[in-house]
């Protein structure tokens, strides 16, 4: 018999099962002994310490390595080197091309200033106080009163080519009006003139932004910390620096220099601390981690590593007798939610979930059961309603009819009539009888563009013969968008809408232009109109509805954009281009390829 039947409800199941887990848990725990010492905790934060430190060592190589590629680019490069050496006409001429050098090596110094936060300043000099120099975003100026042969990082870079020269910590005071405590990395500018001018200097001042994010990202503890020694054990970075140099705080530099290995312990009880070493070979740094003895034994002591062993025990115990018990529980809540999970994302075709139990769950499944029963149910009834409401407002929106354009072409045919104007009678008549067959007589929802275009055709060409000194106009339609689907009446609308409002209140005779053309996977038809134009404030408004004017736009574009975004999506419809005075451009956009029932889509 399953478990799940002994129990009429989910709470007295849960009860029961973590009672068990419970009890077993602290029975476990009870009879553990605490057989560990502290010796296990002090090897493994050793070992992660001197994991973590050596990561480190390595990152700030690649971090001095990138910033020597910097500087190694500017040492080698043509302009740097011109730079220097041309002004002052250390070649056989002066070189007219000096003020292109300066420009160029002004633009690399902001971008590379640009994109790293890290790098304080950048530069190149010489030791002659009259030679050129550039820092920067070549604004700044050298400071006379500073002799660059007693600055180590000029010093010790020049006529080294191969690799370059690092400082500690110190005050960069060559650029006038700055002294900011920097770290200089810096390279040898080679002298390929053959004087006897001094080698240059490239040097890149940097903060300590990069350096305390990478020893930041260093997890030591609470009380953890990590710092940076030179060569010659002078501090490169503290995270209490000012401190050490304003003696109110002191380091263990001469125990950490001395020391035979790369674990050094000091102190007693809780000022206990060990201190983890790692050399580079690259900087000649050495990088130290310092870690707090009674932060490490805090709350554990001889119990740390039983601990973990225990806890992964009981995760184990815990796992096998939970999921015996909570098999049985959690099955049918199982089943629900893979049923929930499916109606969620629109399926309510599923199978009805077997009720199992005749507690909570057994209850709340057959109300679900019922519940997707209904909910299909309506959703098919809304479906059908939905449809049939579309059908109808397509056919409501396509019934509108301008009877007042009837209207005045009648009056013009009767008018050329009475004078006599037999063939522009016959000419305006046709165009009339196509213009309605199509408009009434065709109960097709779709026609091609072909089609479409024709109406628009004969449209224009009754409103040509009824405006002789203000309309021309100009139809050409690809062969591909021709027997592309469409609904019917969509351009006729906006093409009287150009014509009434675009081109009828132009002082000379306007030219509207239909084009027709495929874009992508689109087919784009465009009405354009030399006319008035339209200010932002009236195209802003242009999709709103308005109430029909039958002497002006009987069907409007709020018509149109509707029937185009009710039969097609809201990714198509009538997209306005215009400007002020120029004109009006018109964009119809519909899909190029379309399923033989658009409806059943």
């Amino acid at each position: 018999m399953k478990i799940s039947s002994k129990f009429k409800s989910i709470q007295s199941s849960i009860f029961c099962a973590v009672s068990i887990l419970v009890l077993s848990a602290v029975l476990v725990v009870t009879v553990v002994s605490l057989r560990y010492t502290n010796s296990s905790i002090y090897e493994n934060s050793v070992m992660y310490t001197q994991t973590i430190i050596k990561q480190l060592n390595q990152n700030i190589d690649s971090y001095i390595s990138y910033m020597d590629n910097i500087a190694s680019v500017i040492a080698q490069s043509g302009d740097a080197y011109k730079y220097l050496y041309s002004e002052k006409g250390y070649g056989a001429t002066k070189d007219e091309n000096y003020s292109e050098y300066r420009q160029r090596l002004v633009e690399q110094f902001k971008t590379i200033l640009k994109g790293r936060a890290d790098i304080r300043n950048i530069g190149i000099v010489r030791e002659d106080k009259n030679s050129p120099s550039l820092f920067d975003n070549g604004l700044s100026v050298r400071n006379t009163y500073v002799d660059l042969n007693t600055q180590p990082w000029y010093a010790d870079a020049v006529g080294k080519y191969d690799r370059y020269n690092l400082t500690s910590s110190h005050v960069q005071n060559v650029i006038k009006g700055e002294r900011p405590w920097v770290i200089t990395l810096s390279r040898g500018i080679c002298n390929y003139t053959g004087t006897e001018a001094e080698d240059g200097v490239v040097f890149l001042d940097l903060n300590y932004s990069a350096i305390s994010e990478l020893c930041a990202q260093s997890s030591m503890g609470d009380k953890g910390y990590v710092f940076i020694l030179d060569q010659n054990g002078n501090i490169v970075y503290h995270p209490q620096q000012q401190q050490l140099y304003n003696e109110l705080q002191t380091e263990n530099i001469s125990l950490v220099m001395n020391a035979k290995s790369d674990i050094v312990t000091v102190g007693k009880g809780d000022d206990e601390k060990i201190y983890a070493l790692s050399h580079s070979d690259i900087t000649g740094w050495t990088i130290v981690g310092c870690m707090n003895m009674s932060e490490l034994l805090r709350n554990s002591r001889q119990t740390r590593s039983i601990y973990v062993l225990v806890a992964v025990g009981l995760i184990i115990v815990a796992l096998l007798i939970s999921s015996l018990i909570a098999r049985n529980i959690t099955l049918p809540i199982q089943k629900l939610r893979d049923s929930m999970k499916s109606v969620q994302k629109g399926n309510f075709d599923i199978e009805d979930i077997e009720v199992i139990s005749d507690n909570e769950i057994g209850s709340l499944t057959r109300s679900f059961n019922v519940m997707t029963h209904r909910i299909r149910e309506l959703m098919e009834q809304n479906v059908k309603e939905q449809e049939q409401k579309r059908k109808i407002e397509l056919k409501a929106l396509q019934s509108q009819i301008n009877p007042h354009f009837l209207y005045n072409t009648l009056d013009s045919i009767i008018w050329m009539a009475e004078g006599k104007k037999n063939e522009e009678v016959v000419i305006m008549t046709a165009s009339l009888a196509r213009l309605l067959r199509q408009s009434i007589s065709n109960e097709d929802e779709l026609v091609t563009v072909g089609q479409e275009i024709e109406y628009v055709r004969s449209y224009l060409t009754i409103q040509k013969m009824r405006y002789k000194d203000k309309l021309e106009f100009e139809i050409k339609a690809d062969p591909s968008i021709t027997q592309v689907p469409i609904i019917r009446l969509v351009l006729q609308p906006l093409v009287e809408n150009a014509i009434y409002h675009g081109l009828k209140y132009k002082d000379s005779k306007g030219l509207l232009t239909v084009h027709g053309y495929m874009k992508g996977e689109n087919a784009v038809i465009d009405i354009t109109d030399d006319g008035v134009g339209m200010d932002e404030e009236t195209l802003k408004h242009i999709y709103d509805k308005h109430k029909v004017n039958y002497r002006s736009n009987g069907v409007g574009v709020y018509n149109v954009q509707q029937r185009l975004v009710l039969y097609y999506g809201k990714d198509y419809g009538i997209i306005y281009h215009s400007e002020k005075g120029k004109g009006t451009t018109a964009s119809v956009v519909i899909p190029g390829i379309q399923e033989e029932s658009h409806e059943k889509s």
